[in-house]
């Protein structure tokens, strides 16, 4: 029977008082790196983010209103990488830093409402679609995101028929997708392990050795999911999109 990898086995663990994946007590600086080599591994590029640092943020703004969400350099796209080396040197000069990865290159990421999120994981667990990772951010509960790791479409020849990651939809189409981000060229997510303000975290429900599927596979179920749970509040403070520094 081949062994188990590292990161398979350290996937699977829920560490006492934490959720399984996120970075605290119960992680240490080698399993915190085994979880983002293997996002790196799996072709998701990697760039230093920053972390919460007391009641703010790590950053220098002050008053950032998304502490330890954002990346460091606003040349986060050009510095985004999946060189192991590269990756591991960051960690250990700057242990607490989150990583964020950039979309529109090898991957999206389609993101949700956490319950709508649940809602359409179970269906399409029910109806035999294959999932591909999905993360949780936020710490769960209604208040928080599930981010759904696809293959990219790459760019589109009809640019209209994309939606920038700081809205929800264009204008004309807010009704066919409510609460639905798309992560496509230009934007980025947390990437597990990461740790958010109050205790929150970034975790994976499904890990990055899963195949990505092509996300019109997922897209009707989640904006089905989104249109059932549209009534429901929304903190936007736990969303996972970039909102600028």
């Amino acid at each position: 029977m081949e062994r188990e990898s590292r990161f398979s086995q350290w996937l699977r663990r829920r560490p006492k008082g934490g959720p399984r994946g996120a970075t605290g007590p119960g992680a240490t600086a080698a399993e915190r790196e085994d979880l983002l080599l293997a996002a790196a591994g799996a072709g998701f590029p990697l760039a230093q983010a920053a972390h919460p640092e007391g009641y703010g943020c790590s950053c220098d703004r002050i008053g950032c209103p998304t502490p330890g969400r954002h990346p460091v350099s606003f040349a986060w796209q050009t510095q985004a990488s999946t060189d192991a080396e590269k990756i591991g040197r960051l960690l250990r000069a700057n242990p607490l830093a989150n990583f964020v990865t950039a979309t529109g290159i090898d991957h999206d990421v389609l993101d949700v409402p956490a319950e709508a999120g649940r809602s359409a994981l179970e269906r399409l667990d029910e109806s035999g679609i294959e999932v591909g990772p999905v993360a949780e951010s936020g710490g769960g509960g209604s208040l928080g995101r599930l981010l759904f790791f696809t293959a990219t479409r790459g760019t589109p020849e009809d640019e209209d028929e994309w939606w920038p990651c700081e809205l929800d939809c264009h204008p004309e189409t807010m009704d066919e997708h409510p609460g639905l981000r798309w992560h496509c060229r230009g934007s980025y997510v947390l990437v597990p392990p990461a740790v958010l303000p109050a205790e929150g975290a970034v975790r994976w429900l499904r890990g990055p050795e899963l195949p990505l599927p092509d996300p019109l596979t997922l897209l009707e179920t989640l904006t089905d999911a989104c249109a059932r749970f549209a009534g429901d509040d929304v903190d936007l403070e736990t969303a996972a999109w970039p909102l600028g520094r």
